[in-house]
């Protein structure tokens, strides 16, 4: 008789993958850069406790991915953040100076 190990699905896998595609879809906005960074914690935990005994969990290709795209996520998420910034700096700057040409002005 061989007995038959029933393998689960690693731990965190279903949430990384999720947080990670919410992160690319919400990338421009603030929301995905906290998605990604929550989904690549939770992705190296269940990657840390897959590598422990891989032989009991099934999934890692999941884990993977949802690293992978939570990466991208943030990457994306802190391009956008450092574009609001810039912009908002610029437009600041323009508005304060033409604060100034209008007093001058009149």
């Amino acid at each position: 008789m061989s007995e038959q190990i029933q393998q689960k699905t690693a731990p965190n896998a279903v949430a990384a993958l999720v947080l990670g595609i919410c992160s690319l879809l919400f990338g421009c906005f603030f929301v995905g850069f906290i998605c990604g960074i929550i989904g690549v914690v939770l992705a190296n935990k269940g990657l840390t406790v897959y590598r422990a005994n891989p032989t009991m969990y099934t999934g890692a290709g999941m884990l993977s991915a949802g690293k992978i795209m939570s990466i991208i996520g943030i990457v994306f998420g802190a391009i956008y953040l450092v574009y609001y910034i810039v912009a908002v700096a610029i437009l600041g700057s323009a508005g304060f100076a033409y604060l100034e040409f209008l007093e001058n002005f009149m």
